[in-house]
């Protein structure tokens, strides 16, 4: 498996550039936008290393799931021209975060499950009943919005009525968005379960159209906006108290949480292992949920995404 580097900016002959976490975007002509996807991953809001081929799963992953949601909702992506990135309508994104939840599970201040652990039975405007075990089903998905956080701030939780009440996202609008969110949500169960794997929760970014179209935007059903766990023993290991098998960056969280890093301070450097357990989930899910073969790119990214946006016309 050839081995691709890590994104290198400054190859890339465009402006209007943004750097996040764990991904690049650029302006582009005609109300579009580049956004590539990179090997980073972060953890406790910093960036601790890279995941070989991460950026290629998650970008491929993603363009797979809008193309299989399209008949629900209309989605960002004009193009795929690279396993890297994709060419997306810029769209205005809602000032909201939808979360949608089929188990009780989580570990955040914004997750259920400590909550409910807490004695608390009225969760983001639900009510929920006594008995429902650790990482077990809920009785329907939940839709449990936050605010986008601010630079350097964090997701806040609000309800699904705050959301209309407060002016965040008109009422009409607020409405069409659950429906979608729900239909969308139910469609990546299907899929998930028939690829051995429950879909337990996962987050939505919807934005409108230049012309004020709702778009689903962002990316979807990934390892790094989905919580994925694999069937086989799933039911078993809820009932002996374990956390169910997650296909994400669990590798990664457990060696933090082995060596007690917290987020404080600089980064420690991760072993080889590490990134090779955690790249293996990444691709694995990918080849199980798509039923195609990775097939990572030989070229350096930047390399490879000039010559190919050469090629469709875009530089």
């Amino acid at each position: 498996m050839a081995i691709v580097g890590t994104l290198e900016t400054v190859a890339l002959n465009l402006s209007g550039h943004l750097t996040g976490k764990v991904r690049e975007t650029w302006s582009l002509p005609e109300q579009q936008r580049l956004l590539v996807t990179t090997d980073r991953l972060s953890a406790f809001d910093k960036v601790i290393g890279a995941a070989k081929h991460k950026g290629q799963v998650l970008n491929q992953l993603a363009a797979w799931w809008f193309e299989q949601t399209a008949d629900i909702v209309a989605n960002h992506v004009v193009s795929v021209p690279d396993p890297n990135c994709l060419v997306a309508v810029d769209a205005s994104p809602l000032p909201v975060e939808v979360v949608v939840r089929g188990r009780l599970t989580g570990s955040t201040s914004t997750s259920v499950l400590p909550r409910y652990k807490q004695g608390e039975r009225v969760l983001y405007g639900y009510e929920l009943p006594d008995g429902i075990p650790d990482h077990g089903p809920l009785a329907t998905p939940l839709i449990t919005p936050t605010t986008k956080a601010q630079a350097g701030g964090h997701d806040e939780p609000i309800t699904c009525a705050e959301v209309s009440e407060s002016g965040l996202v008109e009422p009409a609008l607020w409405e069409e968005v659950q429906r979608v969110a729900l239909a969308v949500f139910q469609r990546g169960v299907e899929v998930a379960e028939k690829a051995g794997f429950v879909l337990a929760d996962t987050k939505y970014e919807f934005g409108l159209s230049p012309s004020g179209e709702l778009l689903l935007i962002d990316e979807m059903h990934t390892p790094d906006s989905s919580r994925f766990w694999a069937i086989e023993g799933l039911e078993e290991r809820i009932a002996s108290g374990k956390t169910p098998e997650s296909f994400d960056k669990e590798p990664v969280r457990l060696y933090l949480g082995e060596i007690g890093y917290r987020g404080d301070g600089t980064p420690p450097v991760l072993p080889d292992s590490v990134w090779e357990a955690t790249t293996a989930r990444y691709v694995k899910l990918f080849e199980e949920l798509t039923g195609q073969s990775f097939e990572p790119g030989a070229q350096p990214a930047a390399e490879r995404i000039n010559t190919n946006l050469a090629a469709v016309g875009v530089l």
